[in-house]
């Protein structure tokens, strides 16, 4: 459900990057005297960033998913910074946006968090443990 919601917000994101920078190169707007051409292509080149990240995010997920594994030290960090990610954005757009953005980042930090602690190490039960010794009883054989 996770690496869904992932890719859906991930098109969201790309869309409203897209929208921003072609209102920005169209009105040819400009951020304390930076030019309108830098800043519609940064928004553009923020849009594949975005897309890439929160892609790499989901097909970890899907991957994990599919294998039944935990993930590794590289999918670990990748996810703990999206959901790091998620809720500072959760807590910015409360006041920018609105309590259903809020509720959707919550949403996919708490998937998030729940994706990286579903696959705990399992306590060692009788049937990981070694074989016993011939004997039977544990006692040192006599030769």
């Amino acid at each position: 459900m996770a690496a869904i919601l992932l890719v859906v917000e991930a098109v969201g994101l790309v869309i409203v990057n897209v929208a921003l920078g072609k209102i920005a190169d169209a009105q040819s707007m400009s951020l304390a005297g930076l030019d309108p051409d830098v800043m519609s292509t940064s928004s553009f080149v923020l849009a594949g960033v975005v897309f890439l990240y929160l892609g790499a995010c989901a097909l970890i997920l899907l991957l994990s998913a599919i294998r039944g594994r935990s993930h590794g030290r590289f999918a670990r960090i990748l996810l703990i910074s999206a959901a790091v990610l998620h809720a500072v954005l959760g807590a910015l757009t409360v006041g920018m946006v609105g309590w259903p953005a809020f509720v959707f980042m919550m949403v996919m930090f708490g998937l998030l968090v729940l994706s990286l602690m579903g696959y705990e190490k399992q306590p060692a039960g009788p049937e990981d443990a070694p074989p016993a010794p011939a004997g039977g009883d544990g006692a040192p054989q006599a030769a």
